[in-house]
């Protein structure tokens, strides 16, 4: 499998589905909740924690399940299952992710952290996910500072200023900008 076109989704609202109800569900589940995703979880027995966040249906999954549906996860401890889901997944095109389980994948999540508006997202393609959750961790450390946070936001600023004004933001050098914000200067374009 080649994962290699990374993507950031907008999941305000969008309906997604996911199969299991395990600690490693309830971890995905968080995720997209917090994405704004509209989850329906399917699985015979939930984890605490479940029930508040998302729509549950305590039964085994179903073909039907789908329908609607724009993305889906799975996450059960039964291969054929996943299998199963994916498979129906990709017959009604609609992306799925099988949890630890690339073969049955047509997207993959990557390690992510998060600071204000800034995200780092870190992949291995699939090979391992404990690599990329390393190699997050200590970017994260290093580079997802208050200063970085800041930067960001007044970069921000600056762009929506420029659009504001009916400009590009294109054809701007944006390095000074960026080295005046992450010094902690008001403005970058006198730098």
């Amino acid at each position: 499998m080649a994962f290699d076109y990374p993507v950031f989704l907008d999941l305000a609202g969008v309906p997604v589905l996911v199969v299991g109800g395990g600690p490693v569900a309830l971890r995905k589940i968080v995720g997209l909740v917090d994405a704004g995703a509209s989850v329906t979880v399917v699985a015979p027995d939930v984890v605490d924690g479940i029930d508040g966040i998302a729509a549950v249906e305590r039964r085994p999954y179903a073909t039907g399940d789908l329908t609607g549906k724009r993305l889906v996860v799975t996450a059960t401890d039964d291969p054929a299952v996943n299998a199963h889901v994916a498979a129906d997944a990709r017959a009604a095109g609609v992306f799925v992710n099988s949890a630890d389980d690339p073969d049955n994948c047509t997207f993959i999540l990557p390690a992510i952290a998060r600071r204000g508006p800034l995200t780092v997202a870190v992949s291995t393609g699939g090979t391992s996910p404990a690599l990329a959750g390393r190699l997050r961790d200590e970017i994260a450390a290093s580079h997802l500072t208050a200063e970085a946070e800041a930067a960001a936001i007044d970069l921000g600023r600056q762009r929506a200023e420029i659009h504001a004004a009916g400009a590009s933001t294109e054809d701007i050098d944006w390095n000074p900008r960026i080295d005046a914000a992450l010094d902690g200067r008001a403005d970058g374009r006198t730098a």
